[in-house]
């Protein structure tokens, strides 16, 4: 089964992509992944996006397609793979489709995670953890159990990421909701697109996640 993940930064899509990879074995596909991959083993896309991204520049849709089409071909992906991050553009969605019809692979499901983004920019916005040990809390739903001490450790140095700060999350989920957001009714109009909640919390996505996976199955097998 071929499925892309689908939400704003924060919506849990990589981890819901790596529930659905260790379940059913499906290859987790991450464009920042295979371009780290394709340039580490110097494959010819790898080279085009070493030197684009050595001279400051982005990777070009064109040079995304041929290392998503690379990486499909690749024998983990028989089974099916899990498209995380890509695509975010009208374009590249097209580009996508038309890539893939050419290889005769189909596209079963584009899986939405729904957010809130009020919800979701607390959710992220409120992450913090022991700069000691690692240990993860949050403001509102997981505080320490004392004020400025880590349960695991004692410590009382804690840190956030750059990532989870307001701003940041504010203007990701700007883009997002700019750029992206758009290909919705894109997937719809082709009937692959399926809503989940995505501020459910995990166990719950993941098992409006495998019902979407068992009905395309269901549907596969009978047909």
């Amino acid at each position: 089964m071929n499925l892309i993940m689908f939400g704003p930064p924060g919506a849990g899509k990589g981890t819901q992509a790596d529930l659905l990879q260790k379940k059913y074995g499906y290859a987790k596909l991450s464009t920042g992944d295979m371009l780290r991959a394709a340039v580490a083993a110097g494959t010819e896309v790898g080279l085009k996006a070493k030197a684009v991204m050595a001279s400051g520049g982005l990777v070009s849709d064109d040079i995304m397609i041929a290392l998503i089409r690379d990486r499909i071909a690749q024998p983990d992906c028989r089974g099916g793979f899990i498209l995380d991050g890509f695509p975010r553009t009208l374009t590249q969605a097209e580009e996508l489709d038309n890539m893939l019809a050419e290889e005769e692979i189909r596209l079963d499901r584009v899986i939405q995670l729904k957010v809130d983004d009020a919800k979701l920019v607390e959710r992220i916005t409120g992450r913090f953890s022991c700069k000691k040990c690692g240990a993860g809390y949050h403001d509102s739903f997981k505080p320490t159990r004392a004020a400025g001490v880590c349960d695991e450790c004692g410590a009382g140095d804690f840190v956030r990421r750059e990532d989870d700060k307001a701003e940041t999350v504010t203007s990701r989920l700007d883009a997002y909701n700019r750029q992206t957001a758009p290909l919705l009714p894109y997937y719809a109009s082709r009937g692959v697109l399926v809503a989940v909640d995505g501020m459910a919390e995990i166990d719950e996505v993941t098992r409006q996640i495998d019902r979407v996976v068992g009905e395309v199955e269901k549907f596969a097998k009978n047909g």
